[in-house]
Order: C-alpha cells, then structure tokens, then sequence
C-alpha cells in the first residue's frame, strides 16, 4: 500500500500542488468489483484546500488516473455502517449518498479517522460521523489540548513528509562544497557533525553575551505590568460609572421604542379609520335619493343613478382582514342592504307601472294604425325605458331576482301588446290581399282575429278555380294568340307582391328595434354569431328543408343571447303563425303567388343572416320560409299533375296544348319574378322538373291524338317550346332547348316526307320498285328489259301525272296541311316549304333514275322544276 502510496503521489497529486495524506482501497456496493482508491489531500498552497479524490487505474495501461474530485466542505454525513462490529461498507454523503466498500476494515477506519482530522483541522464544519467508533475519534484527538486542530506536529497525520524544492536546493549547494560527499559519506556526516557543534558553541557565547540586555529587558516588562495594572483598576472604576448610565439609556431606549410604536399603531389605525370612512361613507343625499328619489324624471333617474352606483361601491369594498369583526362596519354593511332592498322594491314596482302604462297607451294609437298597411313605432316607448338602462345593470348585479321578475313581466305585457298589434296588422294584410271585407270572407277571412277558418273544400274549390281560370286563359291564348295572362291577374299578382313586401318590410325593423333594446336594456350582450347555429332553411339551392321550431318550453339559457332568443321568442310568439296563415291566402287565392313569396322570403331570409344567423329574425323567416318552398314545391307538383290529367277532344285539331302554354306564362312570370333574386336553385329544379312533364306528356297526347297526326302535335309544340326557352334565354335549359328543336325538326321533316307521298303515289310505287330491283344486283341499264318496269310502262305512269293533275295534287295537299295545323303557331308556310323543297329532291331523283335506268330513251317528266316552283307559289298566294 505504502509503494501505491508513494506512486500516486508522485505521478497524480505533486504535479498538482497537492500532497496525499490517507489512502483506502474500495469498490462500489453491490455492483462487480472494480477497485479503485479514495484519497484524502490537501493543498501545499494557501489557502489549504481539503479534497477527497477518486482515482482509478486505466483500462489502457498500468498507470493511475483522476477521476473525480469531491471538496471536503460538501461532505455532509459519513456511515462507517456498524460502531461495533467490524464492517468494511461505509457511506460519504456529498451531492448524492455514495455507498463504497473498502479491501479491510483498518484502512477503512484508518481513512475515517484522517477525514475526522482534516474537518477538525481546517474546516471546522459539523460533519456528521455516523456509526463511528467513539474510540476511533478519541484515539485522533492528543491528551491535553487539540494538537491536531492548534497546529501540532504534521507528522502525527503523515507519517512521510516529501521535501520541498527550497530544501532540495540547500542540499545540492551543501552537497557541491564538499567533493566527497556522494563518494564518502561517513566523512560527510562528520564534517557536518562538526560544523553544527561550531554553531551551537557560537549561539552558547551570543546568548551569554546578552545576559545584561535581557535583564534590562525583564526590568522594562515589570514596570509596564505594573502600569497595566493601574490602568485596569481606571477603567475598572469608569466601567462601573458607566453600568448605572447604561441602564439609564436602556430605560430610555425602552421607553422612546414604546412611544413610536405607539405612534405607529396610531397612524395605522388612523389609516384603517380614514380607508373605513372613505368607502363605506355614503353620502346624505344618495341615501335621500335612493329612499324617496322620483324615477319619473329625467334629474331623478340621474340621482338614483348615481345613488345606486355609489351603493354598490360601499358594498363591493374590498374589507382588509379583520374589519368585518368591527361592530359599525356590521352595521354599516346591514344598512347598505336595507338600502338595496328598499330601492330594488321601488325601482321593479315603477318600471312594472310603465309597462302596463305603455300596454294600455300604445293599444289606443292601434284604430289609426288599423287603416294603413304600418305597425305601431314603439321607439318613445324605448327611449323613455333606456334611461333605466343603468339601474337596470345595478339591479341585475345586485339583486338578480328583482331582475329576472321584470323581464318576465316585460315578456308577459309586451307579448300582449305585440300580439294585438300584429294580428290587427295581418287582419289588414289579408283584407287588401283580397280586396273588401266580403271578398275576405270568401277567402276563409272571419273577424279581426285574422284566423284561416275557410273549410278544406273551400280551399279544394279555389285550388280548381285558379286553376281552371288558368286553363281558361290558355284557351283564349290558342283562339286570340295575344297574351299570357290577363292585365287582372297582373294587376293582381303585382298587388300581392306588393302587400307581401310591405308586410316583411315592417316585421323586420320592429323585431331588429325590440331585439336590439331588449340587449341595452336588460344588458345582455350581442355577442358574434358561433358557427353551426344557422337554422336548415338557410340551404336553399339543395338538399331537404327541416324547419326548426321555436317552442315555447322553459330552456337552460346558457348565454345572454340565448337569453334574447328566448325573449324575443316569448314576445313574437304570433308572428310565425300569422306569417304562415298569410302564406296559405296567398296560395289560396293564386298558386303562382308563392313565386312572388319564395323570392320576397329568401331575400329577407339572405338579409337577417347576414346581420345575425342565429338571431330571432332570422330563425323565424327561415322556419316560415321552409313552407313558402313547399308551397312552391308544391305548386310544381300540382302543374305537373295537371299536365298528366290532360284530355284532349277527338273531334278538333289539337294545336298548341293548354300546358305548353301554361309553362311559358309561368317561365315568363318567373322570370320577371326571379330577375333581381339573390338565389334561383329551387327555380332551375322546378324549371327541370316542369321541363321533363312537358316533354313527356306532349309526346303522350300526340300519341293519343286521333285528328290531328302525331308528327303535327309534336313539332307545333315542340315549336312552340323551342321559341318560348330562345326567347326567356333560360341557361338552365339550355340543353333542353336544343333536343326542343332537334324534337321539332325531325317531326317536321317526318310529316313533309309522309304527306308528299301522296300526290305522286303511283310514280312513287314505281320508283320504289326500280330501286328494289337494283337492290336486288340487277344492272341500272338492265331494268328496262323487265316487263313491269320498261319503258312502255315508265310512259304510261309518267302520262298519269302532267302537270294539271301534279298542281291540283298539290292544292289538295296544301289544303290537308292548312286543315292539320293550328293558326296561332304560324308554321304552314314554313311546312309548305319544307314539302316543296323536299318535291324537288324527289323529282331530282326520279330524273337520275331515269337517266341511269333508261339511258336514251327520251322519256321525260311532263312538269319541270320552274312548273313545281310556280305551283307551290301560285296555290299558297291562292289561299
């Protein structure tokens, strides 16, 4: 151990200014044995700086390398483990506990008892020795005083002690004056032996030489003890002069420290007093206002204002600790709530006096409003109720009871008041819609209560009647061909829109003003509108309409705006219900009338969502809106069941069917309707849907149709269609417009090819069965030698047709064209053209058959082209 000893110190701890004092072999607790030392060192420079270092043999070689050092300062508690029993584990407890366990139990209590040391020697710090032997700490503290810890020997903790590099060089320079000194060392030593006697002689004759000197000096000692004590005994005597001054200043301390915390807890209190009286001090005249102001007032609603505010302060004062316990504080506190409670009482009892005031003054302006299509102007009501707005937010935070009992009554004498007014207002809505108060009743209008009470056959019957006055004008259509609809039904159609405008244009402004003085004058704030509260009816280019209803249940209202909802639910509750008899007139009275209201209602719908998509407004006009577009839906279906249900007469000429006509007045009116609407999906769906009924059930009449041939039915009105979508230029149906004339021109062309079969039959015949037999891989020039098609027979059919009998064919042709086709759609010219364009084609291909088939023969047709020309002139000029 001693060689390792040497070894460490030479090649770790001096070239570090370090010397190594204790040493122990260890390894970790309950790991693999890895070995490596503890080494306790101290600096050789001072400040001395005590460590223990772990040092660890490399992995690489057979030398020793640090590893960590620890200061000896951190080390807080070190476990030897058992005082008693010999135990080779101890613990050093610095940043973290370290459990090590040493190669013996000497050098492990040996390392202890140099830790012990060095803390005693250059810390001084409470280390704590846990399970140490106590015999082990005294054997390290000398009889007498502390050597260890007052400087004794060095050697008592280092039983080796290496030389410094001043005393190796005295060495050298002795050991160079004396040549031999390596060679001889016995003579050496003698030599030195001898110089050190010199020197002891030497120090002997100077310290007996001194003798005088140092008696001298012993004198001097003696008499300056001697003035020291006389010096004592003064300030012994001032000492006690100054003991009694002492107690006196201490009095004197006690008693200015008493009176400046005296002074002290006076101002405190002072303070608390005067923080007490600043905010719980409420003033004469609010109190006088808050018991007997007048809320009639504009100065006495300032007063109470001001009074409430200032009372709500005093009693929102943050108290510091303690003051609560203060007996005036609990009877201020007390009086503060007398205070709130008698004013509270006032203020709900006033306003419920202005409430039921308002109710009975704005029933008496109801008579002149009756007349005029206007709703009552409730804005001097609300100006008058907004300068409570303030004592309206006092009372909502002060006693929220109070509160809530007024708004209910509010909703109670308003919902009243609302519910007089607008139903009066519909009442005369429905009278102008139909035109005098007998004219209503036929419509189902009974009393002032505005109710729908017409039976359902009534309903039926006026359903047929608008209906049938729709077929009726289709008639007139097919017999004068001038318009698509009366100038009354115009007349009427513009009425009702305009009544129904004029309807929502009032709605809306009343619901936005109440909405918006219910949130200043309850205080209950607009916030924005969350995504996903829009109501189903909001879609209105696709998908299936729900209505959301606004039932009058009791809600958890889990915001302020859906306490406005919920208000303004309770107040309007009448104007959904009175929207949606409204609705059922108008459609009562024209079914084209939910046009007008489908592009009214979704314009007003687009508005109030923009605004708010959650607020009253606009959930209401979407639920009613969802029964607008059924009615319109509705509408479509009854047209296209109507188109289905169409007989036509077997003994007159079909012409244009009354349908077809039935869709150009109601594309023309949608039009026009639609023109300026935000939206047209549900208009292009009917638009579809209308579309394919008219194709579909025109197809079927024609081919029901026994007078008139089908190829006429189906291109006049298809005809007709095809001029109806080219003029309203519909971009929905564009492709329908072009399959409207390509339907057209195919049974045009279908009819020219059938009827001109007719006037040259048996040249037709013939033809036909030259074509057969070349058909049959019979030459062109070959045909003349079969008997029934040579030239003989060409000659005698060809003499059956001269150009008399030709013209007079087409005369009569001219006139079964004239009698299948209907005058109002104007297209026999455009027919007889076709024909005689589609004559000479025929006559074209009769004369190349004739030129190939009978090559040479000089057979002719006995009419030309010109002749065809001039006959088909000549006969349509004739009629």
């Amino acid at each position: 151990m001693t060689a390792i000893k040497h070894a460490l110190q030479r090649d770790i701890f001096t070239p570090n200014d370090e010397r190594l004092l204790s040493i122990v072999n260890v390894c970790k607790a309950g790991k693999k044995k890895k070995n490596c030392f503890l080494c306790a060192t101290v600096t050789t420079e001072r400040p001395v700086q005590v460590k223990v270092v772990k040092v660890k043999k490399s992995d690489k070689g057979d030398f020793y390398k640090r590893q960590i050092a620890w200061a000896l300062r951190d080390l807080a508690v070190v476990d030897a483990k058992d005082a008693i029993k010999e135990n080779p584990e101890f613990d050093l407890h610095f940043e973290k506990v370290y459990k090590w366990v040493a190669s013996s139990t000497a050098e492990k209590n040996a390392f202890i008892s140099c830790i012990w040391k060095l803390n005693q020697r250059y810390l001084r710090k409470k280390i704590d020795f846990v399970n140490v032997s106590s015999q082990l700490l005294e054997e390290s503290v000398p009889s007498g005083e502390n050597q260890s810890v007052t400087g004794g020997d060095e050697e008592a903790v280092d039983e080796y002690q290496e030389l410094n590099a001043r005393e190796e060089q005295d060495i050298e320079i002795m050991m160079e004056g004396c040549e031999y000194a390596i060679s001889n060392a016995e003579a050496f030593a003698e030599k030195l032996s001898r110089e050190l006697q010199v020197l002891d002689g030497a120090n002997i004759q100077s310290i007996m030489a001194s003798e005088k000197q140092v008696n001298i000096l012993m004198k001097l000692l003696d008499e300056a003890l001697k003035e020291v004590d006389q010096i004592e005994l003064k300030l012994s005597s001032y000492e006690e002069m100054l003991q009694s001054v002492k107690e006196q200043m201490d009095q004197i301390s006690e008693s200015n420290h008493l009176i400046h915390l005296s002074n002290t807890n006076n101002v405190k209190l002072l303070l608390e007093i005067e923080f007490l009286v600043n905010h719980m001090d409420l003033a004469k005249g609010h109190i006088k206002a808050l018991q007997e102001g007048d809320l009639g007032s504009s100065r006495g609603i300032e007063a109470c204002t001001n009074a409430a505010d200032a009372l709500l302060q005093c009693m929102n004062v943050a108290l510091r600790p303690g003051h609560d316990m203060l007996l005036a504080v609990k009877q201020q506190q007390q009086h503060f709530s007398d205070l709130r409670e008698h004013f509270a009482r006032r203020l709900a009892s006033h306003l419920n006096n202005v409430f039921v005031q308002q109710g009975h003054d704005q029933s008496s302006t109801l008579a002149q409003h009756s007349i005029e299509l206007t709703l009552p102007n409730h804005h001097p009501f609300h100006r008058d109720l907004l300068r409570y707005a303030k004592l309206m937010e006092w009372l909502k935070s002060t006693d929220y009871g109070k509160y809530e009992g007024l708004t209910k009554n509010y909703m109670d004498y308003l919902s009243r008041l609302y519910e007089r007014e607008i139903k009066d207002f519909f009442e005369v809505a429905k009278i102008k819609m139909t035109g005098t108060t007998k004219e209503s009743k036929k419509f189902g209008l009974h009393g002032s209560s505005g109710k729908l009470t017409g039976s359902t056959s009534s309903l039926n019957k006026l359903s047929v009647q608008s209906s049938g006055n729709r077929r009726s004008q289709s008639s007139s259509l097919l017999d004068m061909g001038n318009m698509s609809a009366s100038d009354l039904d115009v007349a009427d159609r513009t009425k009702f829109d305009k009544i129904f405008e004029q309807v929502l244009s009032e709605l809306e402004p009343l619901c936005l003003a109440e909405q918006d003085f219910i949130s200043k004058f309850f205080k209950l704030q607009q916030h924005p509108s969350m995504p996903g509260t829009m109501t189903e009816a909001e879609d209105l280019d696709g998908g299936t309409l729900s209505r959301q209803h606004n039932s009058g249940t009791q809600l958890t209202v889990s915001s302020e705006k859906d306490m406005i909802r919920q208000m303004m639910i309770k107040i309007f509750r009448c104007i959904e219900p009175e929207l949606n008899n409204l609705i059922a007139l108008g459609d009562k009275i024209d079914s084209f009338n939910s046009l007008y209201m489908l592009v009214k209602m979704s314009h007003h719908v687009w508005t109030a969502q923009n605004v708010d998509p959650a607020s009253f407004l606009s959930t209401t006009l979407g639920n009613v809106l969802v029964t607008v577009k059924r009615n319109f839906d509705k509408c479509i279906s009854n047209q296209i069941r109507q188109m289905e249900e169409v007989k036509i007469s077997k003994k007159s000429k079909v012409g244009i069917l009354p349908f077809v006509a039935e869709f150009e007045e109601f594309a023309g009116l949608a039009e026009s309707i639609f023109k300026s609407a935000e939206r047209r999906g549900d208009l292009d769906k009917a638009y579809t849907k209308l579309i394919r009924g008219v194709f579909v059930n025109v197809e079927k009449v024609a081919n029901e149709s026994q007078k008139t041939p089908r190829d006429v039915v189906m291109m006049e009105n298809f005809h007709h269609i095809f001029a109806t979508l080219s003029r309203l230029k519909i971009s929905c149906l564009e492709a329908e417009k072009k399959e409207a004339k390509q339907k057209y021109t195919d049974h045009l062309q279908s009819y020219v090819i059938y009827s001109l079969g007719q006037p040259l039959e048996k040249l037709n015949h013939f033809f036909e069965g030259v074509e057969a037999r070349v058909a049959q891989g019979i030459r062109e020039e070959e045909v003349s030698y079969q008997l029934a098609f040579n030239k003989q027979e060409l000659r005698k059919v060809i003499k059956e047709y001269p150009g008399k009998e030709v013209k007079k064919g087409l005369d009569n042709l001219y006139k079964k064209v004239d009698k299948h086709l209907c005058e109002e759609e104007n297209l026999l010219q455009v027919v007889w053209h076709s024909m005689q364009d589609e004559f000479i084609r025929q006559y074209k291909h009769f004369e190349g058959l004739i030129a190939r088939c009978y090559p040479g023969s000089g057979v002719t047709m006995e009419f030309t082209i010109q002749d065809i020309l001039d006959y088909c002139s000549s006969i349509a000029q004739s009629h």
